[in-house]
C-alpha cells in the first residue's frame, strides 16, 4: 500500500489554486488505477488486492475518479487557469488493465467534456500480461488509447517467480504484436538487480525485449523499499542481498544492447521513442493526478490525494479528496529542474546551475572526471555520468 503521504497544508477552502510560476501551455493528466490482483513481493505503490480494499467496488470506481475529473475542472476555471486541452494522459496503477474499456471509455469521455484533447494527444495504459488479451486490447484502440506500456520485467521465469510476478514469459510476444495490429505503439518495462539474477539472465531479458520490435523499453534498478516483503526476505537470508556494483553493469549492458538496437537513450532509465508524458514530468509542466494517492502539480503548486480507495470515495463525494498542499518556492523549483532535467540527454541550463550558485569548483571535477559535459549552455550526463546521477546531484547542490 506504499510509504505514508507527505504532512501538506490544508486544501485552500475557496478551492483557489493561484498560479506561482505563469501558467504552462500544456495541460497533462494521470489517472490512478489503484487495484491488482496480487501484491508483488518488491511493490511498495499504492496499490490494494481485493482483500484490501474492504467494501470498495473495482467495477463501479471510475465513477469517483469522474466525480474528481469534473470537480478539478471547476478548480481550475474558477483559479483564473485558462481552458488547456490535454497533451498526454497516462494510465497508471496498480494494474490498470483490471479496468474494463467501458469503464477507461467512460473516464476518457469525462476528460473530453471538461478538457477536451490535443489532436495528436497520447493517451498509455500501463497493463500486465496476464491481464490482456488481443481482443481487450482492440478494444483499448477503440476508446483512443494509442500507447500501451506493459509491465514485463523481465522474461527470466526465476527472476519473475522472485519478483512475485504472476505471468509467464511467453505471453509477451503476442500480445505486444496484437498491440501493432491495432495501432498502439509499445513500451516495455524492465527491472534489473532483482536478487539471485545474473548478467547472463538480464542480457537474455534485454535481447528478449529487444526482438519484439518495439519502440520504447524502460529499464529501471530494483529499489528495495523499507517494510516490502522483498525487504524482509532479503534481511532475514531468505533471498541474496542486492549488488550494487552488478547493477552498474547491468545499466551499462541496456545502453549498449538497446542503442546498438536502435533505441536511444533521452532519461536515465528509458531509450526509444520518449513518452511525452514522463517528459512533462522531468520538465516540471502541469498535470493533475486522478485517484487514490495521485500527484498534482499545478503551477508550483504541489497536492496529493487520500490514500486508501475507501477514503477517496467516501472525499470525492462531498468534498476535495486533497491530502495536503505544497506550495513550492523558487530555490525549490530550481533544485527540482537540476535534478530531473540532469536525468536526460537534454541536460540541464547552465543559467539554473548560475541560479543556484553551484560551485564552479565541484563542476570542473565532474568534467575532469568525464561525469558530465557542456555543450551550447546546457550541462548533461555522459555515460559514466548517468550511473551516478543522484549523488552528481548531490554534491551540486552541497558543495
Amino acid at each position: 500500500m506504499g510509504s505514508a503521504l507527505p504532512i501538506g497544508l490544508a486544501w485552500p477552502e475557496d478551492d483557489v489554486i493561484a498560479p506561482l510560476f505563469g501558467v504552462d501551455k500544456s495541460f497533462h493528466v494521470y489517472v490512478h488505477i489503484p487495484f491488482c490482483e496480487v501484491r508483488c513481493g518488491y511493490c511498495d505503490f499504492n496499490t490494494y488486492t481485493a482483500k484490501e480494499i474492504g467494501s470498495v467496488s473495482q467495477q463501479d470506481f471510475h465513477n469517483a475518479i469522474i466525480s474528481e475529473i469534473e470537480r478539478s475542472s471547476k478548480v481550475l476555471s474558477g483559479s483564473g487557469y485558462p481552458i488547456r486541452p490535454i497533451s498526454t494522459l497516462f494510465f497508471g496503477g496498480g494494474t490498470p488493465s483490471l479496468f474494463s474499456a467501458d469503464q477507461l471509455a467512460s473516464i476518457v469521455s469525462a476528460l473530453k467534456d471538461q478538457f477536451d484533447f490535443e489532436k495528436n494527444a497520447e493517451i498509455t495504459l500501463e497493463a500486465n500480461p496476464e491481464s490482456t488479451t488481443a481482443q481487450y486490447l482492440e478494444e483499448l484502440s477503440q476508446v483512443g488509447i494509442n500507447r500501451l506500456s506493459m509491465g514485463v520485467q523481465s522474461f527470466d521465469a526465476d527472476v519473475l517467480k522472485t519478483l512475485e510476478r504472476v505471468h509467464r514469459p511467453e505471453l509477451v510476444a503476442p500480445l505486444v504484436s496484437a498491440a501493432k495490429n491495432v495501432g498502439l505503439a509499445t513500451s516495455i518495462d524492465l527491472i534489473y538487480g532483482a536478487p539471485g539474477e545474473s548478467i547472463e539472465s538480464w542480457r537474455h531479458t534485454l535481447e528478449a525485449a529487444v526482438e519484439l520490435g518495439t519502440g520504447h523499453i524502460s529499464a529501471y534498478s530494483l529499489i528495495v523499499e523499507p517494510g516490502t516483503k522483498l525487504a524482509r526476505q532479503i534481511k532475514s537470508g531468505e533471498v541474496p542481498e542486492t549488488d550494487d556494483d552488478l547493477d552498474a553493469e547491468k545499466h551499462q549492458l541496456a545502453d549498449n544492447i538497446l542503442s546498438e538496437a536502435g533505441l536511444a537513450w533521452y532519461e536515465v532509465s528509458n531509450w526509444g521513442e520518449p513518452s511525452r508524458h514522463n517528459q512533462a514530468y522531468w520538465r516540471s509542466f502541469d498535470w493533475w493526478g486522478y485517484g487514490p494517492g495521485a500527484h498534482s502539480h499545478i503551477s508550483g503548486n504541489r497536492f496529493w490525494n487520500l490514500k486508501h480507495p475507501l477514503t477517496y470515495q467516501q472525499a470525492v463525494a462531498t468534498k476535495t479528496p486533497v491530502a495536503g498542499v505544497e506550495h513550492i518556492d523558487a530555490r525549490t523549483r530550481l533544485e527540482e529542474m537540476l535534478m530531473l532535467e540532469l536525468r536526460t540527454k537534454e541536460g540541464v541550463s547552465t543559467s539554473v546551475l548560475e541560479a543556484l550558485q553551484v560551485s564552479p569548483h565541484a563542476l570542473e571535477g565532474f568534467f575532469a572526471q568525464e561525469f558530465l559535459v557542456i555543450k551550447n549552455q546546457r550541462v548533461s550526463v555522459t555515460a559514466t555520468g548517468r550511473l551516478f546521477v543522484d549523488r552528481i546531484v548531490l554534491d551540486l547542490l552541497t558543495n
